[in-house]
């Protein structure tokens, strides 16, 4: 585990109470290989019922909470906090969860880590009574080592100290000085949702050697696909092995000599079966530390490049349709779902669509799982929104420095799925001159120093993504009327555009036309394909309108179909992602009725609307927008 001394001034600023010892803050390369069940492994899911107490007052590490909780209410972990306890729903402070377990005597003799999938914002994490570790970020895993925490033949107390609090230095961010004006004050379009979202588990590794990260990379020639098995790996052995197997059981086997603790190898494939959307052809991959530690992982063979027009899945041009997504549903919050995750994926199989954008930030690892079975793109998206350049040089460095942090952590968990073809490294970073203005026919220029600022941060991350990840694309989404010249970092150019709804509202005609100005005149300029990530209109279930005024169901599917229309005729514009693909929770604000963004073409509980039927109508069995 790396230590970092300075995390404690942090997590003091921050508002998380520490005690006076070394405090270590998680790791990515510990979330490299998703926990596993195998005959050198084990697993113990610790999800269900824990013990739940608020912290208004932050008072509970001084009185040593960690070391038992009373006054508790249950609380189902995973899920957020605010919509399960009464009175707590735009609760964002300190709260304590709780729960006690034993850990398997057999597993005496391996390394134990705690491995949490998701918890919103700050996290401490004690085990008996002892300080294990820190993390900051949610949408991510951490784990820690615990194994000298750990008691036997008793159960094992963890406790876990979480808060959410909104702060300009976040990603994302809040409490910004005229921002959204929104309540709770996120300086973001969904809630704030607090509390451990995903699954908790108990798991062990062998303790004289295990594999700590597996990288797969694929390429083909003609009808020979390659697949490079990067491996690391702790501990005592000198050489493995790598095992593949067709669907068909056909084998192919190299072996791995370390040179340190890395090793390499290139496995060819004769007759190589790809990848694709419409064939979501998967290989396994095993690889062994013979009597030691093994480890399974899935293979896609593909690639994904781009030429001035197109983004292209194995040389062909490939047009994304689709939605960005949110995770919350009613009463779970964020807490993952997975009927949930499986009925959204039948939903836009049933619509024709073929990718999604993980709005705003990475999802929980099964919905990469599905995808990859399912043939869908996704663009990987950081919790990285509404990023400022504005604010001084010195806060900008705070935020630069989590980003990275979490760009580490997305890739290492995510860089082996075929489904994954692009790296979001922040959506719509906020531009503190005209955000959310037509275009005028003229380049947004913005200050100087907020535009160095940007260009210099955003373009750092793309490269850190690229440079971690050489095989897929790398951008981010920018918003209306940020500046032109920001769109210099990226691979490709994404957008987010709403004319016709925050501006010029209703006036699609004056909106089409300014759309297509405006992405000829990207195009022209930097020649690189677009993606629309975000367009949409608010739309009330029921309400109906013959002149297809705004609000009315008629409306969006006049909106959306005007969006796709003009994309149809640019040839350039390789992807149409629509905002929304369900009608999401909100902080409150006046033009959030309910509190809800309702631009979903399903409600959240996923009844369609018309647009969802249009759609399907539009894109069910063909390649069009």
């Amino acid at each position: 585990m790396r230590k970092s001394f300075s995390f404690l001034f942090l997590a003091a600023m921050l508002g998380i109470n520490v005690q006076a010892q070394e405090i270590a803050k998680a790791d990515p390369a510990c979330i490299s290989l998703t926990p596993q069940q195998n005959q050198y492994r084990n697993v113990l899911d610790l999800s269900g019922i824990w013990q739940f107490r608020t912290d208004p007052d932050k008072v509970g590490e001084s009185q040593g909470w960690m070391n038992g909780l009373t006054e508790t209410t249950d609380i189902a972990v995973p899920g957020s906090w605010n919509d399960q306890i009464h009175g707590l729903h735009n609760y964002l402070g300190t709260a304590w969860y709780e729960m006690e377990t034993f850990v398997p005597r057999a597993w005496k003799g391996e390394r134990i880590f705690l491995r949490f999938n998701s918890v919103n914002y700050m996290s401490k994490v004690f085990v008996n009574g002892k300080a294990v570790g820190m993390h900051e970020g949610g949408n991510l895993p951490f784990a820690f080592d615990i194994t000298p925490y750990v008691v036997w033949d008793r159960k094992n107390r963890i406790s876990v100290e979480v808060e959410n609090e909104l702060d300009p230095n976040r990603i994302p961010n809040g409490n910004v000085p005229g921002a959204m004006r929104t309540f709770p004050a996120t300086n973001y379009d969904f809630f704030p949702y607090c509390g451990i979202h995903r699954n908790v588990m108990l798991y062990t590794l062998p303790r004289t050697a295990s594999l700590q990260d597996i990288t797969l990379r694929t390429d083909f020639s003609g009808s020979t696909g390659t697949i490079n098995v990067s491996v690391k790996k702790q501990g005592a052995a000198s050489a493995g092995r790598v095992t593949i197997t067709s669907a068909e059981g056909e084998t192919y086997i190299a072996n791995l000599r370390f040179k340190g603790d890395e090793a390499e190898a290139n496995v060819s494939i004769e007759n190589v079966h790809l990848w694709s959307t419409e064939d979501p052809y998967l290989y396994n991959v095993r690889v062994e530390l013979p009597g030691k530690d093994s480890y399974e992982t899935h293979c896609g063979v593909r690639t994904i490049s781009h030429d001035d027009k197109s983004i292209l899945l194995n040389g062909k041009p490939i047009k994304l349709r689709g939605f960005g997504k949110h995770e919350d549903f009613p009463v779970f919050g964020k807490g993952v779902a997975h009927p949930v995750t499986v009925y959204d994926y039948q939903l836009m199989k049933w619509l024709g669509a073929n990718s999604f954008r993980t709005s705003h930030y990475p999802y929980d690892e099964e919905v990469y799982n599905i995808a990859d079975r399912e043939g869908f793109l996704i663009i990987d998206e950081m919790p990285s929104v509404g990023l400022l350049f504005f604010d001084g040089e010195e806060n900008v460095k705070i935020r630069q420095a989590q980003c990275r942090y979490a760009l580490e952590e997305m890739i290492n968990r995510d860089k082996n799925h075929p489904s994954v073809i692009l790296w979001s490294v922040a959506n719509e970073p906020a531009h503190k001159g005209v955000g959310g203005a037509n275009y005028d026919g003229k380049e947004k220029q913005g200050e100087a120093e907020e535009n160095r600022l940007a260009i210099e941060n955003l373009g750092e991350l793309i490269a850190l993504a690229k440079g971690k990840d050489p095989t897929r694309l790398a951008s981010f989404v920018a918003m209306s009327g940020s500046p032109s010249s920001w769109h210099t970092v990226g691979d490709i150019i994404c957008v987010n555009r709403y004319y016709g709804w925050y501006t010029n509202p209703g006036r699609m005609d004056v909106a089409i036309d300014i759309l297509s100005r405006e992405l000829e005149k990207l195009h022209t300029t930097y020649n690189v394909p677009i993606i629309m990530t975000e367009f949409g209109a608010d739309t009330s279930v029921g309400v109906h309108s013959n002149s297809e005024e705004m609000f009315s169901e008629e409306f969006q599917c006049r909106f959306l179909g005007d969006y796709l229309d003009l994309a149809n005729q640019k040839d350039y514009v390789t992807g149409m992602h629509i905002w929304n693909f369900a009608d999401f929770q909100t902080g409150e604000a006046m033009h959030r009725v309910n509190s809800m963004n309702y631009k979903g073409v399903f409600t959240q509980t996923r009844k369609p609307k018309m647009a969802a039927h249009m759609l399907r109508q539009r894109w069910f069995g063909t390649d069009k927008y």
